[in-house]
Order: C-alpha cells, then sequence, then structure tokens
C-alpha cells in the first residue's frame, strides 16, 4: 500500500488536471504542512506522523468553525467545513461510537483507572490507537464522564 504522502500527492495531480482549485488548495495545504514538519525535525514523515499532521489541522479547523460560528460568519465555517471534508478522506477510517466505547472500556480496566485522577492514564492508552480516526476532545468528554460516574 502506499504512503498517504504518495496518495495525497497523485490526488493533487488528479485535481489539477480536473480543475478542481477549491480541492487542490487544500492538498496544497495538506503537504506544506508535512512538508513543514519534516523540515523542522530534519526526518522524513511516516504514515503515523503524517496521520497526527492531519488529525492537528482537524483539530484547527473544528476551532475555527466554532469560532466562525459564535461569530456570526457561517460562509468561513462553510469553507473550513469544506476543507475537513478533503482532509479526512487521507485519514483510516473513523471509529463508530461503540468502537470509541468499546476502547475506552478496555483502557479503562487495563489501567486501573479509578477516578479522574487516571485520566492521563487512559489518554496516554488510548491515543496512539485512536490518532486521527476519532475526535480526541469527544474522546476525553467520554473518559471524563466515565470516571467521573
Amino acid at each position: 500500500m502506499p504512503k498517504i504522502t504518495e496518495t495525497i500527492k497523485s490526488e493533487m495531480k488528479s485535481a489539477m488536471k480536473a480543475g478542481d482549485k477549491k480541492r487542490l488548495g487544500v492538498i496544497r495545504l495538506i503537504l506544506a504542512a508535512i512538508k513543514q514538519r519534516e523540515v523542522d525535525e530534519r526526518i522524513e514523515l511516516d504514515d503515523e506522523q503524517v496521520i497526527i499532521v492531519l488529525d492537528k489541522m482537524l483539530k484547527q479547523r473544528r476551532e475555527s468553525i466554532r469560532q466562525y460560528r459564535d461569530a456570526g460568519r457561517d460562509d468561513l465555517a462553510e469553507v473550513e467545513e469544506a476543507e475537513i471534508v478533503v482532509i479526512k478522506e487521507f485519514l483510516p477510517e473513523s471509529l463508530t461510537d461503540a468502537e470509541i466505547d468499546s476502547m475506552i472500556e478496555s483502557a479503562v480496566s487495563d489501567t486501573d483507572a479509578a477516578s479522574i485522577r487516571d485520566m492521563g492514564k487512559v489518554m496516554a492508552v488510548l491515543k496512539p490507537k485512536m490518532q486521527g480516526r476519532a475526535d480526541m476532545s469527544l474522546v476525553s468528554a467520554k473518559i471524563k464522564q466515565k470516571l467521573a460516574g
């Protein structure tokens, strides 16, 4: 299976041929973010690290959408939502709520987490497994709810 970066570059060529300027712009942003991290750290990112970059981009866009909606700028929020759709294409398939709940359940029992103070342990177990496949802020809220109750 080709690396995610190769898939992204291939999709960039397809977007160029199709004349899809919006999609092309988002793909170029993705490649620039990957390249920036590679240059900063003097490494070539593997698929796992690329997923972390993409996940960070999603998180930034979700935050922007929230801020734009609060400010009544639905037009800008829609642009961010369109970017999220393109970014998600390159991430592994999202986990279902049932899968997330099951993974939280097993992580809580594996770490013997009993209270909210053990949340760090649970997140440490779950984050590598869920990176790019779930909104970690929602996962965090579910863990808090489980440990508080």
